[in-house]
């Protein structure tokens, strides 16, 4: 039987996925900010951050760094992803760091990476500054994420953007025109090192694209969703899933301001999809759980699963409607949970999608870029434990 899929824009490189995005979804928001007014949002339009990476690599480039390694650490932001493609799609080689390292490890990876730059948040002025004052690897170029203005040696990458502006208005395409080679090593990755030191993995613009295609032919997220933005950017799973996919197709993202957050910013943002790990996933399911239970609606909702189930089976979905009351608390929007990095339980992936909110998982490794399989739009298998599997088939079984 023929497997169906979604239509999709075919993309050669991350530059290329920029241009063709951008053509279609110029005007709508990519990034989404909380104001002092409630319900109002600062907005960062695609067209909008889409200038911004020409100016930021123009200026890159003006400063040297045309065919160098430049390194990101920081929070989720969006100056994260910009100066990420601002690197790979006409600069250089950029090197994704983990933001929860010790000093002494950033370290390690600035020199064992080779980075000439690195772009970064507030919280790591002081590690730059004593790094480049010890002359660590090749490092040259400090870039801040905070700083108004240049100072101390320390350039400010608002300042930067400014100058890129210049430069393209007065005729300087050198990053716009600039030719990728997509089979090239452009990124970069540390794996964690849970086993040994960290290793480098190398991905290219191809292998990047050809994962952004193929989730997109098999499960639809589209320009009128909002993401929340959660796991960390420099992993693969959220580099790609969380950062990369939302650019190709146009949707909106929120950035989380922590985990004690997670059920204002869902409300708040009104969030359609998020991606993330089975145990915040999990944590979630519990609490609405005991949520419920508090208010003395549990019997109620377990009868409220068994009708659905039964109408289901005749394709009458009535989930929405009898769960309402949960899906409030969740925002009122969440349409799609994505789970992956680690083994889902399989009642909690069960019981959310008895109640309306389709949580799917999916497999992967940082090498793969990083997704290679999951459950999508057309085809949904229910991962079974050990323990709910049928007694014939748990003989041989040892997850």
């Amino acid at each position: 039987m023929h497997e169906q899929k979604h239509k999709i824009v075919e993309i050669k490189d991350l530059k290329d996925m920029l241009k063709k995005s951008g053509e279609l979804y110029g005007d709508r928001p990519a990034y989404k900010f909380k104001t002092d007014v409630e319900g109002k949002f600062d907005i960062i339009t695609h067209k909008e951050f889409r200038d911004m990476v020409d100016a930021l690599g123009t200026a890159f480039i003006k400063l040297g760094l045309k065919g160098k390694r430049i390194a990101v650490i920081s929070e989720n932001r969006y100056e994260w992803g910009l100066s990420y493609l601002a690197t790979v799609c006409g600069t250089g080689l950029v090197v994704p760091l983990d933001k929860s390292l010790p000093e002494n490890e950033i370290k390690s990876l600035i020199e064992r990476s080779e980075a000439e730059a690195i772009c970064y948040s507030q919280k790591y002025d002081e590690t730059m500054k004593r790094l480049k004052a010890e002359g660590v690897g090749k490092l040259k170029h400090l870039i801040s994420m905070d700083l108004p203005n240049h100072e101390d040696g320390v350039y400010s990458l608002k300042e930067l953007l400014e100058k890129g502006k210049n430069l393209i208005a007065e005729g300087d395409r050198s990053f716009i025109d600039a030719d990728i080679d997509a089979e090239a090593m452009d990124m970069m990755l540390f794996t964690s090192g849970t086993t040994s030191t960290s290793k480098a993995v190398e991905l290219s613009h191809r292998i990047i694209c050809a994962n952004l295609m193929d989730i997109a032919s098999v499960l639809e997220i589209n320009e009128k969703d909002t993401m929340l933005s959660f796991l960390p950017m420099h992993h693969a799973f959220e580099c790609t899933v969380g950062f990369l996919y939302p650019l190709y197709k146009g949707t909106a993202v929120a950035f989380c301001e922590g985990i004690k957050h997670i059920a204002d910013n869902l409300k708040e943002y009104k969030i359609s999809v998020m991606v993330s790990v089975p145990i915040l996933f999990e944590n979630m399911y519990r609490k609405l759980l005991k949520g419920i239970e508090k208010k003395g609606k549990l019997e109620t909702v377990k009868k409220g699963v068994k009708i659905s189930n039964v109408l289901s089976k005749l394709h009458i979905d009535v989930r929405k409607q009898l769960f309402k009351e949960i899906h409030e608390i969740l925002g009122g929007k969440v349409r799609l949970f994505v789970s992956g990095a680690a083994g889902l339980d399989p009642e909690v992936e069960k019981g959310y999608n008895e109640l309306g909110i389709r949580l799917i998982q999916g497999y992967g490794l940082t090498e793969t870029a990083p997704v290679v399989a999951a459950n999508t739009d057309f085809k949904y298998r229910l991962r079974f434990s050990r323990t709910n599997l049928p007694k014939s088939r748990r003989k041989n079984c040892k997850s």
